[in-house]
């Protein structure tokens, strides 16, 4: 049976984002690596967000940047420029077609539908899979967009709506998405914060119907594709391994607060590859102790006060743009990590720090 010195477990963003790190940098001239994918093809069918706060390796694959936001609720909004931190759209399908490209080069990488095709006694591994199901019960950021074609130039497309609360919450937290592309084509998503048990939240095709008709005043348009996904607001269980190490949400790279992973998969990539030599004795990646313990604050009171929610979102964009940005993409200092919690409501918070879950 096949034998491999590294094994990758899951062949999505974080998988195939490690093995082209590796291989770009040479790290399997000499090694090999098999990738276990159990999917038949690559398609386009998700769309990664996120403002560009380090450089990565697929600028190539991203189909537009915006450096102007906004974020509206029912009572105000707030629109922002960051030149220093566009906001980037990365396509799937480019995102697959150039790792892939890439990786078929390389003899010493092979791909495999299941596990058990292999013998990984003696490999390391790396995992992106979780290891058990999810619980449905706690919270989850689920969501669902279509990306839409007009006959007429209708979207501003130089600036992007990051959130519109003005939709109905149910007792939850609901905010609608826009990353217009052109003027005539956007991709638009209902996205919910809330367990994922809850079905009546699921009717995600006549939210969004209705929304870009009511809303957005668009009655005829064309779909071009579209994407769905959950992510949970939790970090799953793992047991640990001297052989094996997590990556991507089942590593905990997926920013509890946001849901954005993307960037933190790169960094963790890169991580890996410094240290692949010695990998069994590099220490354990995280995000940053910081924003682990403000992100179970903060989601303590979207679980207990989700009607303040879109208030709570609509008094953190009052701060400067790149204060706000970074503060969002783990990369804020304790100055600005100040300024965005002085923001806050305070009681609510405080009750929140001293809340046991």
């Amino acid at each position: 049976m096949n034998e491999f010195d590294y094994v990758i477990i899951g062949g999505g963003c974080a998988g195939l984002s490690l093995a082209y790190e590796l291989d770009i940098n040479n790290k399997l001239d000499d090694k090999t690596l098999a990738i276990i994918e159990p999917r038949a093809e690559y398609k386009r069918d998700k769309t990664w967000s996120f403002w560009k706060v380090i450089n990565h390796n697929f600028d190539d694959c991203v189909m537009r940047s915006w450096n102007n936001f906004s974020i509206n609720s029912p009572s105000g909004s707030h629109e922002l420029t960051t030149e220093n931190f566009p906001y980037q759209s990365v396509n799937s399908d480019l995102f697959y077609k150039k790792i892939n490209t890439r990786l078929s080069k390389n003899k010493n990488i092979k791909f495999f539908k299941n596990i058990s095709e292999i013998n990984t006694n003696n490999s390391f591994i790396f995992n992106s899979v979780p290891e058990q199901s999810m619980d449905k019960s706690k919270l989850w950021q689920h969501f669902q967009g279509i990306e839409i074609e007009v006959e007429k130039d209708i979207f501003d497309d130089e600036i992007i709506n990051l959130m519109d609360f003005n939709c109905e919450q149910k007792d939850n937290v609901h905010f609608f998405y826009t990353l217009p592309f052109t003027k005539n084509k956007a991709l638009i998503e209902t996205t919910w914060l809330s367990k994922f048990d809850n079905e009546s939240l699921k009717d995600y095709d006549s939210q969004i119907d209705e929304y870009i008709k009511k809303t957005l005043g668009i009655h005829k348009y064309k779909i071009n594709f579209k994407e769905k996904g959950a992510i949970p607001l939790f970090h799953p269980n793992s047991t640990k391994k001297i052989n094996k190490i997590n990556i991507g949400s089942a590593g905990c790279m997926t920013r509890l607060s946001t849901g954005y992973t993307f960037l933190n998969i790169q960094e963790h990539s890169k991580y890996i590859r410094k240290n692949i030599d010695n990998i069994v004795n590099a220490k354990i990646y995280n995000i940053g102790k910081k924003y682990e313990f403000l992100d179970v604050i903060f989601l303590r009171v979207l679980k207990e006060y989700p009607e303040k929610m879109p208030d709570i979102f609509l008094r953190m964009f009052e701060s400067k743009a790149n204060t706000v940005v970074k503060f969002l993409s783990n990369k804020s200092n304790f100055l600005e990590d100040l300024l965005i919690i002085l923001k806050m409501p305070k009681l609510v918070f405080l009750k929140a720090i001293f809340k046991n879950d």
